[in-house]
């Protein structure tokens, strides 16, 4: 009676190990942003009524991402401060100051991922940001876009992400008030992020 319960047991056991298979091709993996196809963006109000626009060009980092699960396990960038580009040489030359990024002191901005939380292909990430000597926690609402094969081999992934940071919480208090009520520069800056990245070939 003993084995035949075993039997049964051993029947029902990998019935549900076949409704519920196990992901063993699972792989987390390194993949590296590439700068030639990727964006860091963001934009500031100005003068009350528009909004000011820029981008860094020059940074690097990572993702460690699980494809087929679509899960993340580090999320980590680095960005040079004076790569800090307006199209406009007089204000960049002034974000570059001591008023804001002060790079001469401070010459790299970080970020470092921290936990998430995933709902479909849509994750909340909170990272801590380190600016101006300043590590401040940022959340960043990004999707997965999609993952392909290039014409060379390589397997790339595209993100897309948002988010926010007072900048005053960084020490850049510069402003000056306007006639007509309200300051030059708004405290939030709005952070856009476009990223794509290449998985890391294995040695």
């Amino acid at each position: 009676m003993k084995s035949r319960s075993n039997w049964l047991r051993g029947i029902v056991i990998a019935g549900l190990l076949g409704s519920f298979p196990l992901d063993v091709g699972a792989e987390t993996a390194r993949w590296d942003i590439d700068p030639d196809h990727s964006a860091i963006e963001f934009r500031v109000t100005h003068m009350v009524v528009s909004k000011t626009s820029g981008r860094f060009l020059d940074y690097h980092g990572f993702v460690d991402l699980d494809a087929d699960a679509k899960t993340l396990k580090t999320i980590e960038a680095t960005i040079k401060a004076e790569s800090i580009n307006t199209n406009q040489e007089k204000r960049d030359t002034h974000l570059r100051n001591a008023d804001f990024l002060d790079v001469k002191q401070f010459p790299t901005i970080m970020y470092k991922m921290k936990t998430y939380q995933k709902e479909g292909d849509t994750y909340k990430v909170a990272g801590n940001l380190t600016l101006r000597g300043v590590t401040k926690e940022v959340t960043l609402i990004g999707t997965l876009n999609g993952i392909t094969q290039d014409p060379w081999g390589n397997t790339r992934a595209g993100f897309t992400a948002e988010g926010a940071l007072n900048r005053k919480d960084f020490g850049m208090i510069w402003n000056k008030a306007l006639d007509t009520g309200g300051l030059v520069v708004g405290d939030e800056v709005q952070i856009h992020l476009d990223i794509e990245c290449i998985k890391a070939k294995k040695p």
